[in-house]
């Protein structure tokens, strides 16, 4: 999906505003294994992941890295307290897979908000989205079992299921990947 098909989905606008919009974005190529993100740096750019699927993740009290989020494209992605207030950021954002992206840095994105009303009205809605998104998943850790999780992801996101090593995707869903194999076997 293009960028301004995207910028367009999330809140419709006419394509000269996409466009305009658009032009503040520079692509760029991330390989698999990258950290775009990383714990105590501040966030210098925000990204439209193209291609490919990025975690984001942390190290918990015993060190073990737990899975915070899941972004497969097309998706806009970023550490938002960190991007936005320019403080250090709390998690590790990884390319799991080589990526395409669009960056646009953090000054780029102030002059739109300043200037340009539509971004302004695309970001609200973007960052309401990511809200849901987040809220949503925090719930299913306490109204659903791990199965059920595990189904919801795979409806919503086959391509993670198919493409990440079963120990992320077990992080994500908080259990071991042993569970997580038995769950699979279970469904099929």
């Amino acid at each position: 999906m293009l960028l301004q098909d995207y910028l367009k989905k999330l809140k419709p606008m006419p394509d000269k505003d996409a466009d305009e919009i658009a032009s503040f974005f520079k692509q760029e190529t991330i390989k698999k294994g990258e950290l775009i993100i990383k714990e105590g740096k501040t966030s210098k750019k925000s990204y439209f992941l193209q291609i490919g699927i990025i975690r984001c993740f942390i190290f918990d009290l015993n060190g073990n890295e737990v899975t915070t989020r899941f972004y497969s494209a097309p998706d806009f992605l970023n550490d938002y307290l960190s991007f936005f207030k320019q403080e250090p950021s709390e998690e590790n954002y990884e390319a799991l897979t080589d990526c395409n992206v669009w960056s646009i840095n953090h000054k780029n994105v102030q002059f739109c908000f300043h200037n340009i009303s539509e971004f302004r009205e695309w970001g609200r809605m973007l960052l309401t989205l990511n809200y849901v998104k987040m809220h949503k998943h925090m719930i299913s850790f306490h109204k659903y079992s791990a199965q059920q999780r595990y189904e919801n992801l795979l409806k919503s996101h086959p391509e993670i299921i198919q493409k990440i090593p079963l120990k992320i995707i077990a992080s994500y869903l908080g259990i071991t990947k042993f569970s997580l194999s038995r769950i699979r076997k279970k469904i099929t």
